[in-house]
């Protein structure tokens, strides 16, 4: 007598996950600005990474990777482009002070989100001079994180796409920044049941 082994389910060839899909709740945002999500190289792959939420629903969203001694040379082309306005969204210091936001007129925002554990963020502008001379803009979360897939998570950080939803509240684009808030909190909804190998109930 054989003993049939069931398949593993096919993971969804556009949100990567084989037990809970969420791309019924993916939204099509209509934001004109542009984002970059300069992605450290730990976090490829990662499941625990939010960032893929937003380069799948925002309509002008690219993702370089971080790297100490070759920067991407087509950000750093798009830097050096007189129609955007660069912003890199990290605390200021005593060298470079966060600014508020301040939009220019006939410029497209570009906002460069670190896409890392903080502490691999601060070594990312730490390590790269191009990335700390950019303007800095420093984001006041409305309400606490609900972000908690990884350990040592620090109070009052945002995750990726938390930092993404914030941004577009702060542009004023409410709506964008509600149907991203929804597909975030479908992803934390079935994380845990979609890593343990099931359909989330």
């Amino acid at each position: 007598m054989t003993t049939t082994i069931p398949s593993m389910p096919v993971a969804c060839p556009r949100c990567g996950l084989r037990h809970n899909c969420i791309c019924h709740a993916e939204p099509q945002l209509n934001s004109q600005s542009h984002f970059v999500l300069l992605t450290h190289p730990r976090e490829v792959g990662k499941a625990t990474n939010t960032g893929q939420l937003m380069l799948r629903s925002l309509p002008h969203c690219q993702r370089p990777i971080w790297d100490r001694v070759n920067p991407p040379a087509e950000l750093l082309a798009q830097l050096a482009d007189p129609r955007y306005q660069p912003w890199l969204l990290f605390p200021g210091d005593e060298t470079t002070p966060a600014e508020p936001y301040q939009p220019q007129d006939n410029k497209i925002p570009l906002f460069i989100v670190l896409d890392a554990t903080w502490q691999e963020a601060r070594k990312m502008v730490r390590r790269s001079p191009w990335l700390a001379a950019l303007p800095r803009l420093a984001l006041q979360p409305t309400s606490t994180s609900q972000y908690a897939l990884r350990r040592n998570q620090q109070a009052g950080n945002l995750c990726t796409c938390e930092a993404g939803i914030a941004l577009l509240e702060m542009l004023g684009e409410q709506h964008d920044a509600q149907q991203l808030q929804h597909y975030f909190e479908t992803f934390m909804t079935v994380f845990h049941a979609e890593q343990s190998g099931h359909a989330h109930r």
